[in-house]
């Protein structure tokens, strides 16, 4: 349960997507509304580590020595206590194909959160970018460890990237790992073609008309003010918490330079992987690149 920002008390009337079963706390998924510090309702989904869904049926399923798969065979990796809360990108949500792909790779390394950012899919508010976002993340993050996860590696894509690392740099604290794909270094980039429509979309009425009724995401018609700290400056202070960028080098929206930024800012604490043919964010992240991720969280903090 959550609040709608007017106070009152905001239960979830949604059925659980179709990957997962009936809504409980008996070892099965858990879907629910959280309250952000501002007061918005935030769609929500908690999956269990080592169950992974698919139309229904239980195709992995957690044991007591690991994980096995529906042939019987173990999976190796499952951390109990390691929870990934995952931030999708622009014009996501949590019941898009391509975020349930991300969290059904996951979930064969541990609990996964998902949940839709505000003004995107059934939560409430609208979309600031990049901005009020960091709260909608924290309330994720603080939701994972109300269900007693020790560990929690924050994974984002695209704008995700970039609120998790401006969360990481306002609360290092708050999280063990820290997983940045496809994200921005700079603000108000317009250097690509997608940048620029995305720019008309987000500045001009008639694209947030667009963005409301074409994709599905209401954004918020008030400039940012104050700018929030830029990914590229949050970077240096999210150490010494481990840190992977990851970016494609067919990125039609950021070119290279903007991972090269980050992993400069990182230095030490941070590594950075260039994948080869790899575009723009979940939809790109092929599923072998999405287990290396895994194994990395669970080297780093699991």
């Amino acid at each position: 349960m959550g609040t709608d920002g007017a106070g009152h008390v905001a239960r979830s009337t949604i059925r659980p997507y179709s990957e997962t079963l009936n809504v409980t706390r008996g070892g099965a998924p858990m879907r629910t509304f959280l309250h952000t510090a501002d007061g918005v309702a935030i769609d929500s989904v908690y999956e269990p580590g080592g169950v992974v869904y698919d139309s229904g049926k239980v195709v992995y399923e957690r044991v007591d020595e690991g994980a096995r798969n529906g042939s019987g065979n173990a999976i190796s990796g499952v951390s109990q206590g390691l929870v990934f809360v995952i931030a999708h990108g622009f014009a996501g949500d949590a019941d898009r194909p391509h975020v349930r792909r991300v969290a059904r790779v996951f979930a064969r390394y541990g609990a996964v959160v998902t949940f839709s950012f505000r003004g995107h899919g059934r939560s409430g508010g609208r979309s600031t970018v990049g901005d009020r976002e960091v709260l909608d993340l924290a309330a994720a993050v603080a939701w994972a460890r109300e269900l007693g996860h020790t560990r929690v590696v924050t994974v984002g894509f695209s704008m995700g990237g970039s609120v998790v690392l401006r969360h990481a740099a306002l609360d290092a604290s708050g999280v063990e790992a820290v997983v940045s794909v496809s994200a921005p270094a700079r603000w108000f980039y317009r250097g690509t073609a997608p940048m620029r429509r995305l720019h008309w979309l987000v500045t001009r009425p008639s694209g947030r008309l667009v963005g409301r009724y074409g994709l599905r995401t209401r954004i918020h018609h008030r400039q940012w003010d104050p700018v929030p700290l830029s990914p590229v400056e949050a970077v240096p202070r999210i150490a010494p918490t481990p840190l992977l960028v990851v970016h494609g080098d067919q990125d039609a929206y950021f070119p290279l330079d903007h991972p090269r930024m980050l992993a400069d800012a990182a230095g030490e604490h941070g590594e950075l992987w260039v994948e080869h043919g790899m575009g723009h964010a979940e939809n790109a992240a092929p599923e072998p690149l999405l287990r290396r991720i895994g194994d990395w969280a669970v080297a780093r903090a699991g």
